[in-house]
């Protein structure tokens, strides 16, 4: 027993104190798998799996090494389970071959099997090309645990260096892609062989670097600083989401329930042509400081993210007026879309905070597709069965109105300050079009017909003598208003037609 004891002991030991992998990554200003699952995880609560295996193939004899190249286990995160794995581009680039990719597979159904989040953290050049077909193929099981697990458990990457290949597949399954600036990129096929195969250019921070992904492409949803940041930023989305699609949002010490918030008015101007910062209005609602932004860099003319409203977790979805007068657009529609139906899988209610004139003209965004992506918003919101309250600060108007307050999408309760304007379209291009003829003949009645139609129709009375606009509140009220609305609504049941799926226009 004490040779055999001793023998296990060394290769412990080995495994925890790779040097050749310290000063691989050290020198790349970057931290080794084991440290970041250190950094990660509470003190003393990681269990390793699959710490000895190794891959089987005889043509890679020579490079045979205890875990090939990822390290998978479970421990908490602030005393909650969570399953991780890590990958190590210190062995062979991090590639992933056969075994690498069952390993993963492995932890991937456990957190599955016991309703616990699962968190990669990734650094690998792609598939194994040594392995083949063996490779690529255990990589679709990984695809497949990925979307089996959606809207199950929350699934989240972090990308801590090159992710290429078909290594870059399974972020993109996950509900949150977290990427590290200067040190991480994501990207089908690299520079090489795009100059090779286009004559294109590029380095890889243009291609495929944190800024282009969060600002861009949209496939990040958080840029951090430092791997240590993006460990920190792991750790604060997981402090909002519950463990899995069975249970709710953990509950903190609340902010004051009854507070008023005054401040909105000096924040949110009357006049509806004036912009405003929509985030200053969001930190006045909810609990203070509990706001956590979710593609802050991407399609800035709409806010999504978390925040607590009397303790309590709930998804924000806002206008942003200082961008392209917030209009919706074809990024922001699929950034609205993803979220809604995210909080949706994870009983986490949604509130909107409107101010809208509608979807963004132009043949770009015609041509692009903006009637396919814009119906995501409304399919989104028609499936979601979580309680969902709109509040129209200032403007909501045709289409978008739709989209995100009416009553006949399923929006359980709408609410609208006194400077609300609800209606198909602006008072000038409302009376351009009806009063065509008329303004022809004088044009010095136009001041007059577009003053008149705004006191007739852009007013939230109409709206509200119709019975689609449920309360109308002072703004100091807000904050009061939407807790009332929400405890009102926390036992909704909702049932829909039994079915396999839909069909989400995508």
């Amino acid at each position: 027993m004490g040779e055999k004891l001793k023998r296990f002991l060394e290769k412990s030991k080995e495994l925890q104190n790779d040097n050749q992998a310290i000063e691989f990554q050290h020198k790349k200003g970057k931290l080794t798998a084991r440290e970041r699952l250190k950094y990660l995880l509470d003190a003393d609560s990681f269990v390793e799996l699959d710490a000895f295996a190794e891959l089987q193939s005889k043509e890679l004899e020579s490079k045979k090494r205890a875990g090939d190249g990822v390290v998978v286990g479970y421990g908490t995160i602030n005393k909650k389970q969570v399953y991780v794995y890590a990958q190590d581009f210190s062995f062979m680039g991090g590639s992933m071959g056969e075994l690498h990719n069952k390993k993963i597979a492995h932890v991937m159904e456990l957190a599955l099997k016991t309703g616990c989040p699962c968190i990669g953290l990734l650094d690998s050049g792609g598939a194994r090309i040594q392995e083949g077909v063996s490779a690529l193929d255990t990589g679709g099981k990984i695809f497949q645990l990925n979307t089996l697990a959606s809207g199950i458990i929350p699934q989240i990457s972090a990308i801590m260096g090159p992710c290429a290949g078909i290594a870059v597949y399974s972020p993109a399954l996950t509900d949150f892609i977290f990427m590290v600036k200067k040190t991480s990129y994501m990207f089908i096929t690299g520079p090489d062989v795009i100059k090779t195969v286009t004559g294109e250019a590029v380095d890889f921070e243009s291609l495929g670097g944190a800024m282009a992904h969060a600002g861009k492409s949209g496939v990040a949803h958080f840029i951090a600083d430092s791997e240590k940041d993006c460990l920190d930023m792991i750790k604060a989305l997981l402090s909002y989401l519950p463990q899995n699609n069975l249970e709710t949002s953990p509950y903190l010490n609340a902010d004051n329930p009854s507070r008023e918030t005054k401040k909105l008015e000096a924040i949110v101007p009357e006049d509806p042509k004036k912009t405003y910062d929509m985030k200053e209005a969001i930190a006045e609602i909810f609990d203070k400081k509990s706001f956590f932004e979710i593609q802050a860099s991407h399609a800035a003319n709409t806010v999504v993210g978390f925040a607590r409203l009397n303790g309590n977790v709930i998804g924000i979805v806002a206008n942003q007026p200082k961008v392209l007068a917030g209009c919706l657009d074809i990024d922001s529609s699929d950034k609205i879309s993803r979220f809604v139906r995210f909080c949706d899988c994870f009983n986490i209610p949604l509130v909107n905070l409107v101010d809208v004139t509608g979807y963004l003209p132009g043949t770009s965004q015609e041509h692009d597709g903006i009637i396919r992506h814009g119906a995501k918003v409304l399919y989104a919101y028609s499936e979601a069965t979580v309680p969902k309250i709109s509040l129209v600060l200032r403007k909501a108007y045709g289409g978008a109105y739709i989209a995100l307050v009416s009553k006949g999408m399923g929006f359980d309760k709408v609410l609208a300050w006194p400077t609300a304007e609800i209606a198909v379209m602006g008072a000038e291009q409302a009376v351009s079009i009806i009063n065509k003829e008329e303004m022809s003949k004088n044009s010095e009645a136009k001041e007059n017909l577009v003053k008149g139609y705004a006191e007739k129709y852009l007013n939230p009375y109409v709206a509200a003598k119709l019975g689609k606009v449920d309360i109308i509140i002072e703004p100091k009220n807000t904050r009061i208003a939407l807790i009332k609305c929400f405890d009102m609504l926390a036992s909704k049941r909702e049932k829909k037609p039994a079915k396999k799926h839909g069909n989400m226009p995508v």
